[in-house]
């Protein structure tokens, strides 16, 4: 019995060697290091053949392809080059951190797929989707700073006067929602991702200034998880209630149904509800300041059309995604000169909005919003400070035009 073991121990040795040697005969041997069409990149690419003539020939089409002028391509790339960059090789030379640059703001801009991508910069789409993830993290990296919480009350205060002046609320530091970021179904990820528009998404939940830049942001929560409890695990949820962020006393945030009622937080007087004419008029001066968080979700998705469609990248990355777009939308409102994307703009004389160019765009179609997790438990300081709010719209802070807004 012994020895019969000992045979088939080695008959299996010589079997496994057998298959080896077979698998190795299968193999096809590259006739090629890198197809033809691709080797001309250097003098073919979009890169250095496309762009290069419309930055001199035609700089609005460079924005529009990019996002962004010549100038501030420039600035990014110096700033994102050292962390993009690898070192030449003697079996071939490395992709330029300017092509990589390129490639990943025209994938932000359009949301073309990477097979696309490669016939127009002549990059294989396997080494795009390999280094993607790496110019996201480094995009975020050199550009977080514009994606920052105001850390002093004089900071706060600009908010504030942002706010009263440009949407008539009073002690306002900033609008909260968030938004639901589409995505391909992960493997094996069951329900996680599944949302109540019957998609698979990742939220990003953002706290919004008075002109439409993002000041925090929390991203990678499951589709599946409403607003509200997103809210509630954020680290901004913890720094509110620990009053840690220097923000001036009797301060706010605006927030939709899905958000509880705090003392720091204002959401609308239900509807469900028979309303008075003082609670109506404080549910439209609330909504009216709140929406600049959903117009900038707006511009941002206008500005960079990958949130237009399905994202077909795995999570991880796209929450790197999420977190360089964010910072890009703050950078190029706040440091470049010339404007893609217009934002809503009041007539203060008769409360109307004239919708910004960022509307023209079609909107995707979803099933009405179900809000299952409303909190009830209000505070009664939460209250009260809603009821004065409420007096005050209806009192010294009244608008000529806010009842006609209402009826």
């Amino acid at each position: 019995m012994a020895d019969r073991a000992k045979i088939c121990a080695v008959a299996a040795v010589i079997g496994e060697i057998i298959n080896k040697i077979q698998r190795r005969k299968k193999r096809k041997t590259k006739k090629i290091w890198v197809r033809k069409w691709i080797a001309r990149r250097i003098t073919l690419g979009a890169s250095e053949r496309l762009l290069n003539e419309l930055a001199v020939e035609d700089p609005k089409s460079f924005l529009n392809f990019l996002r962004m002028n010549e100038e501030m391509f420039n600035t990014l790339l110096n700033k994102v080059c050292s962390k993009i960059e690898k070192n030449y090789t003697v079996m071939r030379e490395p992709i330029s951190a300017k092509l990589k640059l390129q490639i990943a703001c025209r994938y932000l801009a359009t949301g073309d797929s990477l097979g696309s991508l490669q016939y127009l910069y002549r990059v294989p789409k396997c080494t795009i989707s390999q280094f993607l993830p790496y110019v996201f993290d480094a995009i975020y990296e050199v550009l977080k700073e514009y994606v920052m919480i105001p850390k002093t009350e004089n900071d706060w205060k600009k908010i504030i006067n942002g706010f009263e002046t440009c949407w008539n609320f009073p002690q306002c530091i900033g609008a909260i929602d968030g938004k639901h970021v589409l995505i391909q179904c992960p493997p094996n990820s069951g329900s996680q991702y599944f949302n109540y528009k019957r998609t698979f998404s990742i939220v990003l939940l953002a706290l919004v200034d008075h002109n439409y830049n993002f000041i925090f942001i929390d991203i990678g929560s499951y589709g599946s998880i409403s607003d509200g409890s997103i809210f509630a695990k954020s680290s901004l949820h913890q720094a509110l209630e620990r009053n840690i962020l220097n923000q001036p006393d009797g301060s706010v945030i605006l927030g939709d149904e899905a958000f509880p009622l705090k003392p720091y937080l204002m959401k609308p007087y239900p509807r469900r509800n028979q309303l008075s004419i003082a609670q109506k008029v404080f549910n439209y001066r609330q909504c009216r300041a709140r929406r600049v968080v959903e117009n900038a979700f707006g511009i941002m998705s206008s500005r960079f059309r990958i949130f237009r469609s399905p994202i077909l990248l795995a999570p991880t990355t796209v929450v790197k995604l999420i977190k360089a777009t964010c910072a890009l939308h703050n950078w190029i409102r706040k440091v470049g000169n010339e404007v893609t994307v217009t934002a809503d703009i009041e007539d203060h004389v008769t409360g109307r909005i004239i919708p910004g160019n960022w509307r023209n765009v079609p909107r995707q179609n979803g099933l009405a919003d179900v809000r299952a997790a409303l909190q009830r438990n209000y505070l009664p300081e939460a209250r009260q400070k809603r009821e004065d709010l409420t007096n005050y719209f209806t009192g010294p802070g009244a608008l000529d035009w806010q009842y006609k807004m209402i009826e």
